[in-house]
C-alpha cells in the first residue's frame, strides 16, 4: 500500500464513525498510542496490535498493513549477521580453494552444527556458518549430494535468519533451498519457514495462500501416512492458521488448527521425522500453538487455561516453539496482572535461552509493559530489561 498503518487506520476509523477515543475502548489499544499513528509520530507496531485495532474495526488485517522502515528487522543485529549475508550473495568457486570440500566432510560439518541450530546458539553460528555455506556452495557445482547437503544448509540458514530478524537474507536462503533438487517433504518444510517468514513481515495473505496450496499439495492419507508426511502438512495447516487469526478470520484459523489436531492424533506423539528438529510435530506442538492464537484474539484467560493443560514432561518440541509458547504465557500474566508470575516465567527463559530471548521484539513488549505498570521494579526485572534491551 502506498499509505502508511496510521493514515489507513484515519482513513477507516472515520469511515466506521468512530472517534479516536471510541476506537481505543472498542480495541484496548491506548488512546495515546493511536493519536501517534495517526499524527505520524510512530509509523509502525505490532502485528499484535495492529490486529487489535483491525478487529474493532471489523476489517482484516491487512486491510492496515503497510510495508514499514523495519520490515527488514532490526539493524542492531547487522555487524553479527553481515559474514552470513556476504556468503549468502557471493558464492565461492571450488577451483579457488587449495582443499576443497568433500561431501562427507561437509556432512559432517553440518551434523556437528545441528545442535547450534536447536539450542538457539546465535552467536557461534554467526561464525561457522559462512564458511559452512561457501563450502556448500563450491561442492554443489559438480557434486549431486553436495546440492543436497547445501539445500539442507540455505533451509537452515532461512530458518535462523528469520528468527534474528535478518529478513530479505532469510528471503534468499529459502529461495535458493527451494531450488534444489529435493524431494517434496523436504521443500514443504523449507515453505513452511516461508510462511513462517511472511508472518513476520505482516504478509498475511500471502503466508496463508502459501500454506494453503503446499497444504493441499502435501495432504496424505490418515490411515497410511508417514510420520514425515503428518509432520509437513500439520506444520503447513499450523501456518495457515496463524496466518488466518492474524487477519481475523477466527474459522478459518480454527478449521485449520483441527485439521492440524488430526495429524498430530495420527502421529500420536511428538516426533521428529529423520531427527530433524524443524520438522518436530505433535500434539503438544499443536497444544502450544493453539494457546498462541489465544493470546492474538486477547484472551489471556484462555491461554493461561490451554498453558495449564500443556505437558511438560517427556515430550520435545522444539525449543523456539515452547518457548515462544512461554512469552504468550508471560504476556498473559502481564495482562491480567500478575506481574510476578510473568518475570518468573520470563527469567525461566533467560536462564534456557539467554541468546534466543533478547532477539524477540514480543519479549521486549512484555518487559515494557511491566516496567511502565510497576512503581518500583524488583532486581529480576531490572536484569530482564538489560537482557531484552530495554531502556530504564
Amino acid at each position: 500500500m502506498g499509505a502508511n498503518v496510521g493514515e489507513r487506520l484515519r482513513e477507516i476509523r472515520k469511515r466506521r464513525g468512530l472517534t479516536q477515543r471510541e476506537l481505543a475502548s472498542e480495541s484496548g489499544v491506548s488512546l495515546s498510542l493511536i493519536r501517534k499513528l495517526e499524527q505520524g509520530e510512530r509509523e509502525d507496531t505490532r502485528l499484535e496490535t495492529v490486529r487489535r485495532l483491525a478487529s474493532a474495526l471489523h476489517v482484516p488485517t491487512t486491510h492496515l498493513m503497510a510495508l514499514s522502515r523495519d520490515e527488514n528487522g532490526d539493524s542492531s543485529a547487522d555487524d553479527q549477521w553481515e559474514p552470513v549475508r556476504r556468503a549468502l550473495l557471493t558464492p565461492v568457486s571450488a577451483d579457488g580453494l587449495d582443499e576443497p570440500p568433500t561431501a562427507a566432510g561437509l556432512r559432517q560439518a553440518l551434523d556437528s552444527a545441528l545442535p547450534l541450530f536447536s539450542g538457539d546458539r546465535f552467536a557461534e553460528l554467526s561464525v561457522i556458518l559462512p564458511p559452512l555455506l561457501r563450502d556448500a556452495d563450491a561442492l554443489a557445482q559438480n557434486d549431486l549430494e553436495g546440492r543436497s547437503v547445501r539445500a539442507r544448509i540455505l533451509q537452515l540458514s532461512g530458518w535462523l535468519l528469520t528468527q534474528t530478524r535478518q529478513f530479505e537474507a532469510a528471503q534468499v536462503a529459502l529461495d535458493r533451498s527451494l531450488d534444489a533438487p529435493t524431494d517434496r517433504l523436504h521443500s514443504a518444510t523449507t515453505v513452511s519457514t516461508m510462511c513462517w517468514l511472511l508472518l513476520r513481515r505482516g504478509r498475511l495473505t500471502e503466508a496463508r495462500d502459501l500454506a494453503t496450496r503446499w497444504a493441499d499439495e502435501v495432504e496424505p492419507r490418515l490411515s497410511r501416512a508417514t510420520p514425515a508426511e503428518l509432520s509437513a502438512w500439520g506444520w503447513l495447516l499450523l501456518r495457515m492458521s496463524a496466518a488466518a487469526v492474524r487477519d481475523n478470520l477466527p474459522g478459518e484459523a480454527e478449521d485449520a488448527i483441527r485439521l492440524a489436531h488430526s495429524a498430530a492424533v495420527a502421529m500420536g506423539r511428538e516426533y521428529a521425522p529423520e531427527g530433524d528438529f524443524l520438522r518436530a510435530f505433535g500434539p503438544v506442538t499443536v497444544a502450544l500453538k493453539r494457546t498462541e492464537n489465544a493470546m492474538v484474539v486477547d484472551r489471556p484467560d484462555l491461554v493461561l487455561k490451554l498453558a495449564a493443560k500443556v505437558p511438560t514432561e517427556g515430550l520435545r518440541p522444539t525449543s523456539n516453539n515452547r518457548n515462544r509458547h512461554l512469552l504468550d504465557v508471560a504476556n498473559a500474566h502481564t495482562r491480567t496482572r500478575q506481574y510476578a508470575e510473568a518475570v518468573d516465567v520470563l527469567s525461566g527463559i533467560r536462564a534456557t535461552a539467554p541468546q534466543w530471548l533478547p532477539n524477540q521484539r514480543y519479549a521486549r513488549d512484555i518487559v515494557s509493559t511491566i516496567i511502565a505498570r510497576r512503581r518500583t521494579l524488583t532486581p529480576e526485572m531490572r536484569i530482564l530489561a538489560d537482557a531484552v534491551g530495554v531502556p530504564m
